[in-house]
């Protein structure tokens, strides 16, 4: 059997269905995680947060639908895309891409990572815009100065990139390393930083 295309006529009464339903979610307490998409010049990044700040924001080579999944099976199964919740990260975000924003003003929440990554995650928004610092120095930084590569592992694993800014980690030669939205994404956040 094939379905007939949604009737166009219907797009704003279902729309303006799912705005009430998100509010009311949004007044029981329902919702635990809301989710929009932000365009970018490193490509659509989905950024979610819960009631205590930013939990996730994940690159289109991360596949955005396996991150609203993995996010629904360790945070909750209650997510709903509610673009107004997160108005002000994206409005912070399309800043930083302008050049027109250099540090964020955003509660985060950290529940995805913990330990060595963690202190490694709280030290990275303390290297300056357009600035970098080497796995060694970040570790150094951290407290273990001998956890270079727990360095790139936390940075690998950074569940808020580019807010948290893991893009700024290099190789002790300059060289860029690994980046979880992939080289050419890192370069450009890196010029982008450096054009400022």
């Amino acid at each position: 059997m094939l379905l007939e295309p949604l009737d166009h006529r219907l797009e704003p009464a279902l729309a303006g269905l799912h705005e009430r339903l998100a509010q009311a979610a949004l007044e029981t307490g329902d919702l635990k995680i809301a989710y929009t998409v932000v365009a970018s010049p490193v490509g659509n990044l989905l950024v979610a947060a819960t009631q205590q700040g930013i939990v996730r924001v994940a690159f289109e080579n991360e596949d955005h639908q396996a991150v609203l999944e993995k996010l629904a099976a360790t945070v909750s199964p209650n997510i709903l895309h509610v673009p107004s919740q997160l108005a002000e990260p994206a409005r912070q975000l399309t800043e930083y891409f302008r050049g027109t924003r250099r540090t964020f003003d955003l509660p985060l929440d950290f529940r995805l990572s913990r330990g060595f990554r963690l202190n490694v995650l709280h030290h990275l928004p303390e290297i300056a815009y357009g600035r970098t610092e080497s796995y060694a120095e970040v570790a150094r930084a951290a407290g273990s100065p001998n956890a270079v590569r727990a360095v790139g592992t936390a940075c690998a694993t950074n569940p808020i990139p580019v807010i948290v800014p893991c893009h700024r980690v290099v190789r002790t030669d300059g060289s860029y390393g690994g980046y979880l939205g992939g080289t050419e994404a890192k370069r450009t956040l890196l010029a982008l930083e450096a054009a400022a």
